[in-house]
């Protein structure tokens, strides 16, 4: 299986550095050994690399780089799909932003006697990104039981009713500092409540694909076409018009950086995509005609 056309050049020197293109792809900074000291992604790989150079916070960094690899992409998605897998699988010392999340949590509603109550679920729990009702996705059960303080702070709901704290007869503590409307004791109708907190939560939907199966995201780039294989929100590879397939190991689960990578431009219909067996076509015709 070929790889991608992968370069090397030396730091160092003025004409390699004239020799990186202004094109989409990633950038490997390397030291004396072959481990990868940083990897990145731009869709200007030179006036990145360059950039680094200048940097003073970086100056640890590149004091200790010596060689700059790159792989060129036909688009930005292939770059941050190639980038993030690529960190994931060789751990370089100065990322770490996208380094693997082993266990994901998130939020899910249930419905007990016509009320809705948050549950904080983990992703072993059920499909993330092949199910509806879940909103947020945090790097454990802390942090998602911070986000619903915050949502209780600025939408006056209670927390007792949202399970962060135990319940008296006189009702929640938020109650008492008037931060809870009172929907704890009665004094405010709980569908009113739980309205506020579907409201709440709606900026934090986790997607569910919305596709029957696999897709390949389309980019093109002056007759350059790559595909990337998809599905359920996990990267499966990518094919080159130039070079074949990229080899890499298949996302077995969810991977929160591809969700974050995919979701905007698929959902909003922005990226070129196929369905397999099908012609290409807008994501928004998709979801459209799969209603």
């Amino acid at each position: 299986m070929a790889r991608f056309q992968q370069t090397e050049l030396t730091l160092a020197n003025p004409v390699d550095m004239g020799a990186l293109p202004r094109s989409s792809g990633v950038y490997i900074f390397k030291g004396d050994g072959q481990l990868p000291i940083y990897i990145g992604k731009s869709v200007d790989i030179r006036s990145r690399v360059q950039a680094h150079l200048r940097a003073k916070d970086e100056a640890e960094m590149m004091a200790q780089s010596r060689r700059v690899e790159f792989i060129e992409t036909a688009g930005e998605i292939g770059a941050l799909l190639l980038e993030s897998h690529l960190i994931k699988t060789l751990n370089p010392i100065y990322n770490i932003r996208l380094r693997r999340l082993r266990k994901l949590c998130s939020i899910q509603l249930l419905e007990q006697e016509g009320a809705w109550v948050p549950e904080i679920v983990t992703g072993q729990d059920l499909g993330l990104g092949r199910v509806d009702g879940l909103y947020g996705l945090f790097s454990s059960r802390h942090s998602a039981q911070s986000k619903l303080r915050e949502l209780a702070d600025q939408h006056n709901l209670c927390q007792g009713l949202l399970g962060l704290e135990k319940l008296s007869a006189r009702g929640c503590f938020g109650l008492q500092v008037r931060t809870c409307l009172g929907a704890c004791v009665g004094k405010e109708a709980r569908h009113d409540h739980d309205q506020r907190l579907m409201n709440a939560l709606i900026d934090l939907k986790v997607h569910a694909w919305p596709f029957s199966g696999a897709i390949d995201l389309v980019e093109e780039n002056q007759g350059w076409v790559q595909r990337h294989r998809l599905q359920d929100w996990r990267y499966l590879g990518t094919w080159c018009s130039k070079s074949n397939q990229l080899p890499i190991d298949v996302q077995q689960s969810f991977d929160l950086d591809t969700y974050k990578i995919l979701v905007k431009p698929i959902m909003l219909g922005t990226a070129l995509v196929k369905q397999l067996g099908s012609k290409t076509i807008g994501v928004r015709s998709t979801l459209i005609s799969n209603q």
